[in-house]
């Protein structure tokens, strides 16, 4: 359970968010949207299996409401329709058993329009994440220069908005490129309000920059119990960006999925190829849904003894390879037979 404030409970298709439920991890689609939708199919349900709760789309035309409409149903886990600019493509995708609508006000345009789509979900008991960034806040906020502060404000404007309509099924988000821009406006958000919070931070970069900005973010706020559904934004694919969720909530020990994996920096000690190996099963390590502990190390130092607590793990002595579980080695392998080995001992598990 996630151990954090007591926000509202919000219902995502199948999945409670917030009200301390576990903490979901969701990513967003990457690819066009007009590709095959049984090629779509398969692509979810592999990232259903390495522990996507949610998938949200960018919805930017009509015409892709009428192509991810129909996945809906398909799909194995809640879609989320992602909506900018033109509050229409919102009240479409409606029309379609569609789990979340995501709105920016800030460029949904007049508070009429707004006040439509609040109307529709609520007719057809849809949740709305109120997306605020720091990049696209509305025009009078704009100038301010506490960004954290202004987008509190924006999104308490938005709150009024919701409330005066009778509409409480929501969640928010508040993002910044910035670190300590993001961290401000979600404790403030959090000090004042009980609506659940997703985490996240625009623009994080590419695989490094962005894990160690987003981890830096994520620990901050989930360890004063504020977050309620994260993404880790990357320049890489929705898969990476579901393992990293997953095990930064790991590391958090917030809970999490997939294979913990502790691993030796190498050194000239060396009698195993490390980062080589990690590589050859990279796609079992990122997609794989078991909790357990894998240990690739280096040498016999590093090997059955400091990773003793892996339920399995993988070493070098000279030229073999040597496979332990909880530090009792169970096989000893030719160099070029470790890989295959070692996946028959995880299958094992």
């Amino acid at each position: 359970m996630n151990q954090g404030k007591a926000t509202r409970l919000v219902k995502i298709g199948s999945l409670q968010l917030g009200a301390g439920n576990p903490i979901l991890v969701q990513s967003m689609w990457k690819k066009p949207l007009d590709l095959p939708a049984e090629e779509i199919i398969r692509e979810l349900d592999v990232l259903k299996e390495a522990g996507c709760h949610i998938m949200r789309f960018a919805v930017p035309k009509l015409e892709d409401a009428e192509l991810l409409g129909p996945l809906c149903e398909r799909a194995p886990m809640p879609l989320v329709a992602d909506i900018h600019f033109n509050h229409k493509i919102a009240l479409r995708v409606m029309d379609f058993p569609i789990a979340k609508i995501r709105i920016n006000p800030g460029n949904i345009g007049a508070d009429w329009k707004v006040k439509e789509v609040i109307k529709k979900a609520m007719d057809k008991a849809i949740p709305l994440r109120i997306g605020i960034n720091s990049g696209s806040l509305p025009g009078h906020l704009g100038d301010k220069a506490d960004r954290g502060q202004a987008m509190v404000q924006a999104a308490e404007e938005e709150i009024n908005i919701l409330e005066q309509q009778g509409f409480t099924n929501a969640l928010f988000s508040l993002k910044s490129s910035q670190v300590d821009e993001t961290i401000a406006a979600n404790e403030i958000f959090s000090r004042k309000f009980d609506y659940p919070l997703h985490l996240g931070l625009t623009e994080a970069g590419p695989l490094i920059p962005g894990l160690i900005k987003t981890t830096v973010v994520f620990a901050q706020l989930l360890k004063q119990g504020i977050g309620d559904t994260i993404r880790i934004s990357l320049s890489d694919s929705s898969l990476k960006e579901v393992y990293a969720g997953h095990q930064l909530l790991q590391a958090l020990d917030m809970g999490g999925q997939g294979l913990k994996i502790i691993s030796c920096p190498t050194c000239t000690r060396a009698e195993f190829p490390v980062q080589q190996f990690l590589e050859s099963i990279r796609e079992l390590i990122i997609g794989s849904a078991l909790n357990k502990t894998i240990a690739v190390m280096g040498c016999p130092v590093n090997g059955p003894g400091e990773a003793k607590h892996a339920d399995l793990g993988i070493s070098g002595s000279g030229r073999y390879a040597i496979i332990f579980k909880n530090g009792q080695i169970i096989r000893k392998v030719e160099r070029d037979q470790a890989e295959t080995a070692f996946l028959e001992e995880i299958k094992k598990l």
